[in-house]
């Protein structure tokens, strides 16, 4: 069982084969790994067993930065200090870069750079989906790294420029509902404290920014790139849904498509397999059907620190008891008064 763990540098096992590839694109990699140790400094670590499978090291900074050309100007910095991990195809990437916005958010940080070698080109796509732009060199005696940069105060780009930051501005808010059996799989930083943690695998749908659900809530329907989203697990005890459905997290829509508008089966299933929470066999299954006929593709942008119940949503924000909860048109203040209640970091939602 893989699972990802933030670990001691003295507790994490250098000789695992895992860093080969480190020690031999930087000499110094073990003298820097050794000094950390003794610093009791921490990284990002995912595990398979007792392998090691990814490791990331994120260190604050303050500018100006001067050993890259140009120099980065005067600021407060998240750098990605040593980044790398294992692919296999299940979008591990997009976790560890959730996982780097968590921590500049959390530091308050005016940007975020990395360095990353030309011949990375992996790294270095996954880096600008996310609006990381190069801005300059760094020269070592390992050779010349490119310097990448995200500004985290300038957020005028697209969805994903600008993730994980929610825009309000012009946007539409919702509030949508996940069946409980599909919330854990589909949203694992948000599950709940009385839920088993196996229910998170190291598939694709867990690790990813990205998500798509299927549903048949029509309102889905009038959904567009950049309406903002309350992601709500519905109750596993309908008679206690006031105390057991919560908000718990918030996405951003990217794209609304109708299963109709796929030419194909194959088609279909290309689009969705790689999001889902639906194995092939049910998503088969929904398209030869088409009793589901919503397909929503959104970011995951953030987890709330503090659930909100039904009766919260209700005697706090307002929410009309009477309305039809599965999918539901919230005002930007409700989405912000949403977003306040479950504590998430202020600066996350921009006007």
């Amino acid at each position: 069982m893989e699972s990802l763990h933030y670990l001691p540098f003295r507790e994490i096992n250098l000789q695992d084969s895992f860093f080969d590839t480190l020690r031999a694109d930087y000499a110094e990699f073990p003298t820097w790994f050794s000094r950390k140790s003794e610093q009791n400094e921490f990284a990002y670590v995912l595990v398979n067993g007792p392998a090691v499978d990814g490791f990331m090291y994120l260190k604050n900074e303050l500018g100006p930065i001067t050993d890259v050309s140009p120099n980065l100007s005067p600021g407060r910095y998240l750098k990605v200090g040593t980044f790398k991990f294992n692919s296999q195809g299940t979008r591990r990437g997009e976790k560890f870069i959730k996982k780097i916005f968590d921590h500049a958010l959390s530091q308050n940080v005016d940007s975020i750079y990395v360095t990353v070698f030309d011949k990375h080109h992996y790294l270095r796509n996954l880096f600008a989906k996310y609006g990381f732009t190069v801005h300059g060199v760094k020269s070592t005696l390992n050779g010349t790294e490119s310097v990448m940069v995200r500004s985290m105060r300038n957020q005028l780009g697209s969805t994903l420029s600008s993730y994980p930051f929610v825009k309000l501005g012009q946007s539409r808010s919702y509030l949508l509902s996940i069946y409980p059996q599909f919330h854990s799989r589909m949203l694992p930083d948000s599950i709940l404290n009385n839920e088993t943690h196996d229910v998170i695998q190291d598939v694709s749908h867990t690790n990813s920014i990205h998500k798509i659900y299927i549903c048949g809530m029509d309102l889905v329907s009038s959904f567009r790139p950049g309406d903002n989203l309350i992601l709500y697990r519905t109750s596993d005890k309908p008679r206690l849904a006031r105390f057991r459905s919560v908000a718990t997290s918030i996405g951003v829509v990217e794209e609304y498509r109708n299963i109709r508008e796929f030419e194909s089966l194959q088609a279909f299933l290309a689009y969705c397999s790689p999001y889902s929470v639906f194995t092939n066999d049910e998503l088969m299954q929904i398209y030869h059907e088409k009793r589901y006929c919503h397909v929503i593709r959104f970011t995951y942008n953030a987890a709330l620190c503090r659930r909100i119940t039904r009766g919260h949503l209700l005697d706090e924000v307002g929410l009309n008891e009477g309305e039809y909860w599965g999918a539901m048109q919230l005002t930007n203040q409700q989405f912000r008064h949403i977003a306040s209640l479950g504590g998430i970091n202020e600066s996350l939602i921009v006007d």
